[in-house]
């Protein structure tokens, strides 16, 4: 057994790769496994595009990690040169009590977040692509954008390697152990031992992290292109915003400006619309009925969509019973072992922030970032009581 590491990561995705940069970077000895290749299309952290924003509305409790976010985002750029982040402006979109709306404000007004509210006219004047009903209004955040995914982690890998992290792929772990004063892994090829471990499973959390005392659901979620009527022109990032539309039965859409060339079109998918799966069941082929149902949602807020059919791909979600995040010391193994995941769908705008917290716990047992949300033991995390 190998044991010339200081930190072992399991898991090289949005959230692995951000914790193995911030790790090595700060002079620890960093063991990467991962269980597919570099910036794979498996698991949750591809589809060319994510959307960030500050205005929050799943709670306020978020805005301070991603301003955090925001900062590493741009130092991540810098040192890498990497296209990663386009902050072309962003609405949340619906009725005034719909979450989408309310929640956002929310969070504008007790961060001071700038932001301006609109009515559908003002909408359809300044968006011509969006076609908000009467009744409805947005949120518009000039700082909301999209990120690249595959970029980010790309980016973060490069980092983590050029500080010294020992990164390898095709390696998946098929368990991990308490063994002396830190921890023992196990993988197809070989066992690796370390005094620390972060686990950044992913949908595989289910099968990592048993013993955590959390229920996860992973959920078959899928993107969809559609080339619109008339051409990319009026949604290219300068005209059309990234945005989140609620319907009035509280359907939720999103959407990004066309940002892949002429011929691919603009990306669109629903938001917690999926279906339960596995990473090993996971249909990975797209049924004409789903792609109808998007192209039928999409064209009562936007005309030109949906055109044309261009492509679709799948991905997953690793939710909790409340929708938030797992990130943590591991309540059994405090000493030794940190968690990252269950990130519901809306996690990967936070990786760098995730990354830096990640290596606080790891090396030091604590971080300075607000993360008691992120408490495995939440009561709202918890199993549902038994009928």
């Amino acid at each position: 057994m190998s044991s010339t590491h200081d930190v072992i990561v399991v898991g090289l995705g949005g959230m692995g790769s951000a914790a193995a940069h911030h790790l090595s970077e700060r002079g620890a000895r960093v063991l990467g496994l991962e269980r597919f290749g570099p910036v794979h299309d498996r698991g949750s952290s591809h589809g060319g595009s994510r959307i960030t924003r500050q205005s929050y509305f799943e709670d306020p409790a978020y805005v301070p990690l991603l301003l955090r976010a925001y900062e590493l985002y741009e130092r991540l750029e810098r040192d890498t040169g990497g296209d990663i982040a386009t902050l072309c402006g962003g609405v949340m979109l619906g009725r005034p009590e719909s979450r989408t709306v309310s929640g956002s404000r929310l969070s504008a007004e007790r961060w001071g977040l700038p932001h301006e509210m609109l009515d559908a006219k003002e909408v359809r004047r300044r968006f011509p692509t969006l076609a908000p009903a009467d009744d409805e209004v947005a949120l518009y955040e000039a700082r909301a954008g999209l990120l690249r995914p595959e970029n980010t982690v790309a980016a973060h890998l490069r980092l983590a390697a050029g500080a010294g992290a020992d990164l390898r792929f095709d390696e998946p772990v098929l368990r991990w152990e308490p063994y002396r004063d830190g921890v023992r892994v196990h993988t197809a090829r070989s066992s690796y031992g370390a005094g620390q471990l972060v686990i950044c499973p992913g949908a595989w959390a289910p099968r990592l992290l048993a013993d955590l005392g959390v229920p996860f659901t992973i959920e078959r979620q899928v993107m969809y292109w559609f080339q619109p009527v008339g051409g990319v022109g009026p949604f290219l990032p300068e005209r059309h915003p990234v945005y989140i539309w609620e319907d009035a039965d509280g359907v939720q859409v999103y959407g990004f400006p066309a940002i892949d060339g002429p011929g691919l079109g603009a990306k669109v998918a629903f938001f917690r619309k999926g279906t339960v799966c596995t990473p090993e069941t996971i249909e990975r082929t797209v049924r004409d009925d789903e792609v109808a149902a998007m192209a039928d949602q999409a064209a009562r807020l936007i005309p030109a969509l949906p055109g044309r059919f261009v492509k679709a791909a799948t991905c997953m979600y690793s939710n909790t019973r409340d929708e938030h995040f797992v990130i943590a010391r591991h309540p059994e193994h405090p000493g030794s072992v940190t968690v990252a995941c269950g990130f519901s769908g809306h996690g990967f705008k936070f990786a760098p922030v995730v990354g830096e917290i990640l290596a606080d716990l790891a090396l030091t047992g604590t971080t300075r970032h607000p993360v008691d949300l992120f408490d495995p033991r939440r009561p709202s995390a918890a199993p549902a009581p038994s009928a």
